[in-house]
């Protein structure tokens, strides 16, 4: 059997690097198609995780649009997938790669297996364009690898066959579990290299489309009041390279004794960062998945989630962006411990580290 497993952000570099490898030790012949719009973020991982891209589509270009990467998504995909005799593709998430690897897929009669099927947010624009992108994912997909019941809960209801929906955790908790098993002294020296062993920091990212402008704004402001209220808390602010986000964030926080401003951080890097964070900050899908696995309180920079799952179990809060509701709610878990104890002692809805081996074995079983 031939599986190409298709991404090109971190994330989605993350989440399927377990997979990639619990696919060959299972006997398929695993091969990776690198979209590649997170260039440099991608390369990290792929590195870390060992992986060598079988197909690099490299088409990332700098302010491109979204209609500009889908359209040179379609050509890509398709070249490869004419040439490439594929059994299976698979895709992950809710990335514009996700959804036309999937739709170039249908188109040449290759069946899809979608790994974390079944997110839903139920608000078309919010996150944009995730929300659509998984939507229509599913529409096309052949198997469903689920994280949560939740999530086959919400593909049922739009009459997915329950046959073609495998519940399997999160391919990001067997990702960081490998990290932390395997890099402990990597991790540590993260943390020395950042001069913040003795420091109490907040670690903040903030990226998506759907929060650049105003709402940036209004957080960045709610951070700098938080700040100036508790003086023996830093904050740590991995940038995302959009300049979207940069031009927002450095002219207003680069020259703070107390916050650390870097690129966005490698993986092992961000882990370490997760790992000795006080809590966090961020409008990222990925970290309210990986936080209860470390114990850490997030605070959602969002309006909506498609991962109920983490505030169901307590870890996470919903929280916006306007500046009087992120000064509430940080300044809440910094001066109740009854709060940050509730928060930090919250179950783990999103496995147990086997999500890999259950995609590998329903795949050879189907």
């Amino acid at each position: 059997m031939k599986a190409g497993l298709i991404f090109g952000t971190r994330p989605e570099a993350i989440k399927m690097a377990p997979l990639y490898h619990k696919l060959k030790e299972k006997g398929i012949d695993a091969k990776v198609i690198a979209t590649a719009q997170h260039r440099e973020m991608l390369d990290q991982v792929l590195a870390l995780f060992g992986i060598k891209p079988n197909y690099d589509l490299d088409i990332m270009k700098e302010r491109q649009s979204l209609s500009g990467l889908t359209a040179r998504l379609c050509e890509s995909i398709d070249t490869v997938l004419k040439d490439g005799q594929f059994d299976w593709l698979l895709t992950q998430g809710d990335t514009t790669s996700t959804f036309i690897g999937s739709l170039i897929s249908f188109y040449h009669k290759i069946p899809v297996g979608h790994v974390e099927a079944g997110l839903r947010s139920f608000e078309k624009y919010d996150p944009f364009p995730e929300e659509m992108n998984r939507c229509l994912t599913s529409r096309l997909a052949t198997l469903h690898f689920a994280p949560t019941e939740k999530a086959k809960e919400n593909l049922l209801k739009e009459q997915i066959d329950a046959r073609q929906i495998i519940v399997t955790g999160n391919t990001v908790i067997d990702a960081l579990l490998w990290v932390i098993e395997n890099k402990k002294e990597v991790l540590d020296s993260t943390i020395k290299r950042f001069d913040l062993e003795d420091k109490k920091y907040i670690l903040m990212t903030m990226h998506r489309r759907e929060n650049h402008g105003q709402r940036m704004k209004d957080t960045i402001m709610a951070i700098k009041r938080l700040l100036k209220t508790h003086k023996d808390y830093h904050l740590v602010f991995p940038v995302h390279y959009n300049p979207a986000v940069r031009d927002v964030v450095y002219p207003e926080l680069e020259r703070h004794e107390r916050v650390l401003l870097t690129d966005p951080a490698d993986y092992l890097d961000f882990v370490a960062l997760m790992r000795n964070a006080e809590f966090i900050i961020s409008d990222s899908g990925g970290v309210q998945e990986e936080a209860p696995a470390l114990g850490k309180p997030v605070l959602v920079l969002r309006k909506t989630t498609e991962r109920p799952e983490a505030m169901t179990s307590g870890v996470a809060k919903l929280i916006g962006t306007t500046e009087d509701d992120v000064f509430s709610y940080v300044n809440e878990l910094i001066v109740n411990p009854k709060v940050y104890q509730q928060m930090s002692k919250a179950s783990n809805p999103f496995g147990d580290g086997t999500a890999s081996e259950a995609i590998a074995d329903a795949l050879n079983q189907y």
